[in-house]
């Protein structure tokens, strides 16, 4: 075999070892997805029906409070941003931190200073290499998290809201984070979580068809408020995270799929090269033969 075929075998080997990673990353990303999908359908309606009931609570009272409250000049908001704590898939990180950017920029216009807390390595990797602060980070557990996982990243989050904005508290909590729509469609989504947005929860309602009820508080509206202020963001944090961790084993199974397709290609493409070289070596073999009998017999007869 000459030296040319030789290359295309050994290139043939390597790109067939790297196929049989991707296929099998391809296929732990799918019974992954399969996985978290059944728990976003499973948290999303608690989620969506703990903020009805919220925004109706609130809505009820006269009381002032953080969760519904707006500052009259907020000078200050924080934004959670949810990326993954590894790579392999595709433009998944990329795509929510430019949201988180452009929600970033915004604010800053409005004359808001922010205050970065970041899940995910790839997040935090982003903000040191360009030497930005970050208030608070998170990671290892972007993958399958849990409800302990978002209590961890709710309580400080909560605690910058109820504090004053002079001692390091925020007007502001948004939330930046991918959203799983489909197993081809994720989608990046900025949300403002508190202060709670009333008018927008009555509309809907009154889509709905819904009669707002009147509340009688006990012991007080505040204290009412009060304890549904932790479970309302724990909840919205913790459907967040399951939303971004579908979303990244998708864009995983899609990015290992197009890998897995390319190999398959590039196989092929060596294969036709290296049959070409083989082919080349063996018609150079033929006529090398064919000389050297043309040149014995040309000797043979100039003997005569």
């Amino acid at each position: 075999m000459g030296a040319q075929a030789k290359v295309y075998k050994r290139r043939i080997k390597s790109v067939s070892a790297t196929k049989k990673i991707t296929k099998a990353m391809e296929m732990i990303a799918a019974s992954r997805v399969v996985k978290a999908q059944r728990r976003v359908a499973a948290s999303t309606p608690y989620a969506t029906e703990l903020t009805r009931a919220v925004g109706a609570v609130a809505k009820g009272s006269t009381t002032q409070h953080a969760l519904t409250t707006e500052s009259e000049n907020p000078t200050r908001a924080a934004v959670l941003l949810i990326t993954s704590d590894r790579g392999l898939a595709g433009g998944y990180s990329s795509n929510v931190i430019k949201a988180a950017e452009e929600l970033t920029e915004r604010l800053i216009r409005e004359g808001k200073e922010v205050d970065a807390y970041i899940v995910g390595r790839k997040g935090v990797a982003y903000y040191s290499f360009r030497e930005r602060k970050v208030t608070e980070s998170w990671g290892g557990f972007t993958d399958s998290p849990t409800y302990a996982d978002a209590k961890k990243v709710a309580g400080p989050l909560i605690e910058a809201v109820l504090k004053d904005t002079a001692e390091g508290g925020v007007d502001e909590l948004h939330i930046v984070f991918t959203e799983f729509v489909s197993m081809l469609t994720q989608t990046p989504v900025q949300d403002r979580l508190l202060p709670l947005s009333l008018q927008g929860t009555a509309e809907q309602q009154e889509k709905k068809g819904e009669i707002l009820p009147l509340f009688d508080f006990e012991p007080s509206a505040e204290d009412v408020l009060d304890a549904l202020l932790p479970r309302y963001v724990e909840a919205r944090i913790y459907n967040a995270l399951l939303q971004a961790a579908a979303s990244k084993h998708a864009a995983t199974r899609r990015a290992m799929k197009s890998a897995t397709d390319n190999a398959d290609e590039l196989i092929k493409s060596l294969t036709r090269l290296a049959n070409a070289a083989r082919q080349a070596d063996i018609t150079q073999e033929i006529s090398e033969i064919v000389g050297g009998a043309s040149a014995l017999a040309d000797a043979s007869a100039g003997s005569d």
